[in-house]
Formats: structure tokens, C-alpha cells, sequence
């Protein structure tokens, strides 16, 4: 841990140092993301899950919209690892050595784990979403007329928030660490992290059954997954503190 204990003044100004870095990045990577916005949109048009559904543009920035919208997204994914450095190097200085490299090493699990959110979304839930409400549409006798916004939003209704679930692991793994969680903890708001994860589940999905268990019951082995993290990690910074006192005593 760093020797010299920084006051009020110097945090604040050490925070503004690093937002200003994960902005700049963001510049940068938004820049990035109106090169990559078009080709984009464009496969996602193409792929089975849209050619079958008419999309049209009802109002006449619904293109500009969609275009701004992927851009910043592809921004704010391609950011996303800067932004979790700058958030470790920020708190860093009160942490141990073996501290600084255990949560140092949480950021590529952290975008792994935002990818796997994202791609899970995607590929398994969306595409199974889009057939029940075709189904329900034809069975109605209603005529699909998708406006190309409306298509677009509710993709990113859908998979963006997977990715940010599941980032639960990691923030479980680091609150853990830093002594503010214990997995025992975890283990008795269990019920009422249950209620909480199936709200979330009922705004994400449409008013069907499979579509909500198809969400629900990845969020809660998610949880029990993190549960079990929590409880290596536990482990460790017991041991770890253990061996340090022993180390004092000597």
C-alpha cells in the first residue's frame, strides 16, 4: 500500500484525471465506431433473425438515430476495458500489493464476461423472442410493418443489459476482496436477490413464459455462480490474512 495517504483535494483531482483519460478513449473509440457503424448494421440486417421482417423508417431521423446509437454503443464497448483500468488505477492506492494484482486481473474477466452477456443475448434469447412475437402476430391475423428504430431499440433492450448482468461475478469477486461482502452475505439476501433478478427478468422480456424463464434462470445460476466466487475469494483473503498476521508475529 502506498505510504502517503492522499487527502480530499488530490482524490478529487486523481478521479478527474481519470475520467478525462476514459473520455479521451471514448473520442477515440467513437470515432472508431462511425467507420464500424454501417457494416454493422448492415450484417445485422441480413442476418435470418431480420430478413424476414419488413423494416421500414416512419419518421426520417430513425436512421441518423440508429447510426448515432450504434457508434456510441461500439464506443462504449471498445472503452469499456479503459474504463475498468482507470476505475482499479483510482482505487489502487489503497490496496495491498497481492491486491493490486488479484484485481488487476478482473478486467479482462470483466469484458470476457460483458462479451459472453452480450453474445448469449444475441444469438439464444433475441432471435427466440422475434419468432414468439411473429407467432403471436400471424395467430392474431396482424400484419408485421416493423419500423427499423423500433427493431433496433428493442435489440438493445434486450442484449445490453445481459452484458451488464453479467458483470455480477466480478463485481461480487471484487466487493469480496475488499472485505464489503462475505459469500455467507450473499447467501442470505438469496430470496430477496431472487425477487430483484425476476423483476429485471419481467421489464427485459415480453409477457410469456419461456421467453422469462429463458432470462430468469440464467440470472440465478448467475448468482449462485457468484455465490461460489465469493466464497473462493473469501478463502483466499483469509489465508492471505492469516499469512500476513504470522509474518507480524515473527
Amino acid at each position: 500500500m502506498e505510504q502517503r495517504d492522499m487527502s480530499v483535494m488530490e482524490h478529487i483531482v486523481e478521479l478527474r484525471r481519470r475520467i478525462v483519460i476514459s473520455l479521451i478513449f471514448f473520442t477515440v473509440a467513437l470515432i472508431a465506431g462511425f467507420f464500424l457503424a454501417k457494416p454493422l448494421i448492415m450484417y445485422l440486417q441480413s442476418t435470418p433473425t431480420a430478413q424476414d421482417l419488413p423494416m421500414n423508417a416512419f419518421k426520417m431521423t430513425d436512421p441518423i438515430r440508429i447510426f448515432m446509437t450504434f457508434a456510441v454503443s461500439i464506443g462504449f464497448i471498445f472503452t469499456f476495458p479503459v474504463i475498468m483500468y482507470q476505475l482499479w488505477a483510482f482505487i489502487r492506492p489503497g490496496l495491498h500489493e497481492k491486491e493490486q494484482k488479484a484485481t488487476l486481473a478482473y478486467i479482462p474477466f470483466a469484458f470476457i464476461l460483458f462479451i459472453a452477456g452480450l453474445s448469449f443475448a444475441y444469438f439464444i434469447l433475441f432471435p427466440y423472442i422475434i419468432q414468439f412475437m411473429g407467432n403471436l402476430a400471424g395467430s392474431l391475423g396482424i400484419t408485421e410493418q416493423y419500423g427499423v428504430n423500433e427493431y433496433f431499440s428493442f435489440l438493445f433492450q434486450i442484449t445490453l443489459p445481459f452484458g451488464i448482468l453479467f458483470q455480477l461475478p466480478v463485481v461480487v469477486m471484487f466487493l469480496t476482496r475488499l472485505g464489503i461482502i462475505t459469500p455467507s452475505f450473499l447467501s442470505q439476501v438469496r430470496k430477496f436477490a431472487y425477487f430483484v433478478l425476476l423483476v429485471l427478468a419481467g421489464f427485459i422480456t415480453p409477457p410469456e413464459i419461456i421467453s422469462h424463464l429463458m432470462v430468469t434462470v440464467p440470472m440465478l445460476l448467475l448468482y449462485e455462480f457468484s455465490i461460489w466466487v465469493s466464497y473462493l475469494t473469501y478463502r483466499k483473503v483469509q489465508k492471505a490474512e492469516k499469512e500476513r498476521e504470522a509474518g507480524l508475529e515473527k
